[in-house]
């Protein structure tokens, strides 16, 4: 008969026969490995949930904080601008209000320019009227230029009478 040889001398080889073995020495380092995890959280107190969850939490705080300021500050541009339509419209209607006196004064100015191109137009016409009287008055005598003369302080007197019974 024949031996069979093994076909390597690696130690893995060795272990190949003994999966009993193998199982405890992989079971015992994983233990110690979840022994030390827990040592080391236990002695440093911080676990790394609870540090996300804090963390968590803080963020949703400040988010909720800045969702808050961003409310306020919408509602204070939201009042801001209110304010200033308000006071564009108040404006716009003062505008409104200028225009139409304006037009209004525009009216009466073109309404007292006729009135005063009329009584110039009267005035110019009583001029000439009194020049032409003036330039017959010399051909007439004497005696009744001094007679107009002295009439005329006459009228102009009880002219000034009547005016100032009228005022009375």
């Amino acid at each position: 008969m024949f031996e069979l040889a093994p076909r390597s001398a690696s130690p893995i080889a060795r272990f190949g026969g003994q999966p009993i073995a193998i199982a405890a020495a992989a079971l015992v380092i994983v233990v110690l490995g979840v022994s030390t995890i827990t040592l080391w959280r236990a002695h440093t107190g911080s676990a790394p949930e609870t540090d996300r969850v804090v963390a968590t939490r803080q963020l949703q705080a400040r988010a909720t904080q800045a969702s808050e300021q961003l409310v306020e500050k919408t509602k204070g541009l939201e009042a801001t601008q209110q304010e200033s339509i308000d006071q564009l419209q108040m404006v716009q209607d003062q505008l409104l209000t200028v225009r139409r006196l304006l037009s209004a004064q525009q009216t009466d100015s073109k309404k007292l320019s006729e009135q005063v191109g009329t009584l110039t137009e009267a005035v110019e016409g009583l001029r000439q009227s009194f020049a032409s009287v003036q330039a017959s008055e010399p051909s007439a005598s004497p005696a009744s230029r001094t007679r107009s003369a002295k009439a005329k302080p006459r009228t102009n007197r009880s002219a000034n009478r009547s005016r100032a019974k009228a005022r009375g």
